[in-house]
């Protein structure tokens, strides 16, 4: 499962955790009844979003949930989950993006896509999964046309962009996209009030999403020669965390001007958790349990980053670095670290989209998704948590303390 919005457990509390997996759950649900087996390989965490700001928007009634059957997901427990047109809507956005997801990696010949063979099938899935997702689509309302066309212009714009471009005329796109997708749960709902505010909250969101995968994957696409939007535009990440803060603030702000019969599960996504995401994507903080200390994983200590601590050349030591740092004569030698300690191996590269698919059905034979420790991420390689194991951690800070 891939998103920005990947909240730990043990944050969600007060039955919210049981929500959040009912829309999950919904999700895939409707993709495998709607659209066969294979497009539940496109669940993903962000488009359960939609799912949750149409349910927070309806009364209650017994129709808003439905008890599924056993699920190697759940350790073939069952479980009620989120049902009708949220959910519904929420799957065909999801496989009109990922048909994009798909056509993209084509267009950039990734992994195994620079094979004709692999390319022409994954043309024709991502051809399906459209077709599939503009009638899901239209019975709902809610024409895709919008999605479709998002993503049919973000190349032309990435084209165009260079030096001095501005970062948001390269997210346009897909603002663009996730503000349509929010919009029409207001119309799913009945409460046309709240077009405005969700717009303007799926506007920001698609931003976010859009500058934290430019952060995380910076790195990878340096290494590979991809394209990557920071990079291109030479928007600093400064820049980028200033852009994604702002995105944060009016996100919360548009909430507010939202009508809501129970927004708490939708105020937690949208608040709380996209500010833990802007923190992890930049690396300025984890969960308590996720590790500890800057430079592996934790927030950063007082000597992490460039020319920190006291052997900067202007710290009371000067230049003499005991643990090398450029310093021949030190004991760590050129390399910078101290005797008997090794770097870091190279991360491994993200895996091809059918790689990763075929890992992902492994994940879920083997109910690892759900219930392990601690996995690989089947496409992104990064290590993911079960989202079903249970957290004891009492590190983290308080997610509710925000005066809003």
């Amino acid at each position: 499962m891939f998103g920005i919005v990947r909240p730990c457990g043990h944050r969600l509390t007060g039955g919210l955790r049981s929500e959040w997996m009912a829309h999950l759950c919904g999700l895939c649900l409707a993709l495998r009844s709607d659209h066969g087996q294979l497009s539940r390989i496109v669940t993903n965490y962000d488009g359960l979003i939609v799912s949750v700001l149409t349910d927070a928007q309806t009364e209650r009634s017994a129709a808003r949930r439905r008890t599924a059957g056993p699920c190697p997901l759940r350790g073939m427990r069952t479980a009620p989950v989120a049902s009708g047109e949220g959910a519904r809507l929420a799957a065909a956005v999801s496989l009109v993006l990922a048909s994009a997801k798909v056509r993209d990696h084509v267009a950039d010949g990734d992994g195994a896509f620079k094979r004709r063979p692999v390319a022409a099938a994954a043309r024709r899935v991502a051809a399906g999964w459209d077709r599939a997702g503009a009638r899901a689509g239209a019975e709902l309302g809610f024409d895709t046309a919008v999605l479709v066309d998002a993503v049919d212009r973000q190349p032309g714009t990435e084209a165009l962009a260079g030096p001095g471009t501005p970062l948001l005329t390269v997210t346009e796109p897909t603002e663009t996209a996730t503000a349509a997708a929010f919009a029409h749960t207001a119309v799913l709902a009945g409460r046309p009030g709240n077009r405005a505010p969700l717009a303007e909250a799926g506007r920001l969101f698609g931003r976010l999403a859009h500058l934290l995968d430019a952060v995380e994957d910076q790195g990878a696409d340096a290494a590979s020669g991809a394209w990557n939007p920071l990079t291109a535009t030479a928007t600093s990440r400064a820049e980028a965390r200033r852009l994604a803060d702002d995105a944060v603030h009016g996100i919360r702000l548009a909430l507010r001007d939202a009508e809501f019969t129970d927004g708490t599960l939708a105020h937690v996504l949208l608040a709380h958790e996209l500010r833990t995401s802007v923190e992890r994507a930049f690396g300025a903080a984890t969960c308590a349990h996720q590790g500890h200390g800057g430079q592996h994983g934790g927030p950063p200590g007082p000597y992490d980053g460039p020319g920190a601590g006291p052997y900067r050349s202007d710290g009371p030591y000067g230049s003499n670095n005991p643990y090398g740092g450029g310093n021949p004569g030190a004991p760590g030698g050129p390399g910078g670290l101290p005797p008997g300690f090794e770097p870091d191996p190279p991360k491994p590269g993200r895996r091809g989209f059918w790689a990763g698919c075929a890992v992902f059905v492994g994940l879920c034979c083997t109910c690892k998704l759900c219930c392990a420790e601690e996995y690989e991420g089947p496409w992104s390689r990064k290590k993911r948590e079960g989202c079903c194991r249970e957290c004891d951690c009492d590190g983290c800070p308080d997610c509710c303390d925000c005066g809003c």
